[in-house]
């Protein structure tokens, strides 16, 4: 008895027939409903969240994110050691960003001989004489 339309083999990777999707079927029907959101949305609201906190004896409006650092501020000066480690350390975090958005504005010494023989280029093809050069020359100097 040689008949194969029955047999197959079920295992890891292979389901049986019946319990697979059907084609054009998906695994999950419903699928997300429309509205949910995230943790990176609904952290973006708190922190933007508008608060009332009291500055100076007057009132002010700012967001839960800087009432929240205020806090941390105000406790780190009151000598609470762990509210200064993590100033500090949100500290170095910034100078680090800032540092890194610093260094990918600017231009190497390659790069920027690069872009100068480039212009040098483009105004020699559009007939222009090259003004950088006699710049160069002479920055200060009055011509007669």
């Amino acid at each position: 008895m040689s008949d194969d339309r029955g047999h197959y083999d079920v295992g890891y990777g292979k389901p049986p027939k019946h319990t697979r999707f059907k084609k054009g079927q998906s695994g999950n029907p419903k699928g997300r409903p429309k509205g949910s959101r995230n943790f990176a949305t609904d952290l973006d609201e708190v922190l933007s969240a508008p608060m009332t906190v009291i500055k100076n004896g007057s009132p002010k409006k700012v967001s839960s994110q800087l009432a929240a650092l205020m806090r941390l501020m105000e406790r780190a000066l009151n000598g609470d050691m762990k509210a200064l480690a993590q100033v500090v350390a949100l500290a170095q975090l910034r100078a680090a960003e800032k540092e890194a958005q610093s260094a990918e504005r600017s231009l190497s010494v390659n790069e920027t001989e690069i872009l100068e023989r480039h212009a040098a280029k483009i105004l020699r093809e559009a007939g222009i004489e090259d003004v950088s050069d006699a710049a160069r020359e002479e920055p200060d100097a009055e011509r007669p």
